[in-house]
């Protein structure tokens, strides 16, 4: 699965620095300050300090050069390196990595614009749960994590000089990947300056009219689960996803799927009662809304079980991730799948959309 997070990434520099040529170039350093919003009872021990962190970012300014770039009021994008702590140092460290984020405007002015942010990558954590040396750390199991970041942000913006204010919820995880996988989630207030290193002349692309027509495709997945206790054994998940897709303009997509979920954990669940490969199979129908940018699509949803014999979870599923679209018609899939705010596994999936244009 490391393989398949370090294709993404290099698929996200592509989409990025391969452009790098058509945007105003900025660099960016933001503080920060928060705290740990406790979202089970048995993390209630943890939150001793605020949380502070420092981020540096280098980022793109779109010019509209690109249909969606204008069809999106010109959004910022780029990647960001941060340092963080969590709330307690002692028990929970500190957290380092790089995400890729996109600020996409809402109202944008000459000299202001208020923008909602959308983040994700990768984080290292310092301190992890320990049988023996940290068994109060029952949020996070292992180094390697994913962090998701969505907030709001306002950007005033004077010749070369930029000053942001901002608020975010940023989400600490390794889906499920190995217990205990409660997850950490912190609010954080951020103040950031921002200078403009290299300036292009803005190119107006006129919208056209999008590809109104229903797609379709199928998606194989794979993924891996550990249950309790911890340190018990992972189970591998295997999936494939029938697809019928629909953009109605540059902005805007809906996304319908049944999913076919063969989840080897459910063999953990109720061990005393004997199952088959067919009795452990999951059948849902889901239904997602797509953000466009280009080759690269954003996806949230939920669906619902229609077989799950043994129902070891919520009758309802959710997703949220990513998908980048080849001009051949290959897809690469990377979403997290849960019930509810419990992450159930991440989904990395390949596929293909029939007639693709």
């Amino acid at each position: 699965m490391k393989y398949l997070l370090f294709i993404f990434g290099i698929l996200l520099s592509v989409l990025v620095f391969g452009q790098a040529t058509e945007h105003d170039h900025w660099v960016e350093v933001r503080t920060k300050g928060g705290f740990l919003a406790a979202h089970s009872s048995v993390m209630g021990h943890l939150a001793k300090q605020h949380a502070v962190g420092i981020e540096v970012s280098y980022m793109f300014q779109s010019k509209g050069r690109k249909e969606w770039q204008k069809a999106y009021n010109y959004p910022i994008f780029g990647v960001t390196a941060f340092a963080t702590s969590a709330g307690n140092r002692d028990v929970i460290g500190n957290f380092y990595g790089i995400f890729g984020f996109m600020n996409l405007p809402l109202i944008k002015r000459k000299i202001y614009s208020f923008s909602a942010k959308f983040g994700a990558g990768l984080a290292y954590n310092s301190k992890i749960y320990d049988s023996e040396t940290n068994i109060f750390q029952v949020a996070i199991s292992t180094h390697i994590n994913a962090r998701i970041t969505m907030g709001l942000e306002n950007r005033f913006t004077f010749g070369n000089n930029s000053i942001v204010l901002g608020i975010d919820a940023t989400h600490f995880s390794n889906s499920a990947i190995k217990v205990p996988n409660l997850g950490l989630n912190l609010p954080f207030l951020s103040l950031g300056y921002a200078y403009r290193i290299k300036e292009n002349k803005e190119t107006i692309t006129p919208i056209s009219n999008p590809l109104k027509y229903w797609q379709f495709g199928a998606m194989g997945i794979i993924s891996v689960k550990e249950v309790f206790p911890t340190g018990g054994k992972k189970y591998p998940v295997y999936g494939l996803n029938l697809v019928a897709r629909r953009f109605f303009n540059h902005k805007t997509g809906m996304e319908f799927s049944i999913d076919f979920i063969s989840k080897q954990a459910i063999l953990k669940y109720e061990e005393d009662v004997p199952k088959t490969q067919a009795e452990i199979l999951q059948i849902g129908a889901f239904v997602g809304f797509i953000l466009p940018f280009d080759h690269l699509h954003l996806i949230t949803g939920m669906g619902i079980y229609l077989k799950d014999k043994y129902q070891p979870e919520d009758f309802l599923y959710h997703r949220v991730g990513m998908r980048y679209v080849f001009d051949n018609g290959i897809n690469l899939n990377l979403v997290l799948k849960s019930h509810w705010a419990r992450a159930d596994y991440t989904e990395f999936g390949i596929g293909y959309t029939f007639k693709y244009e």
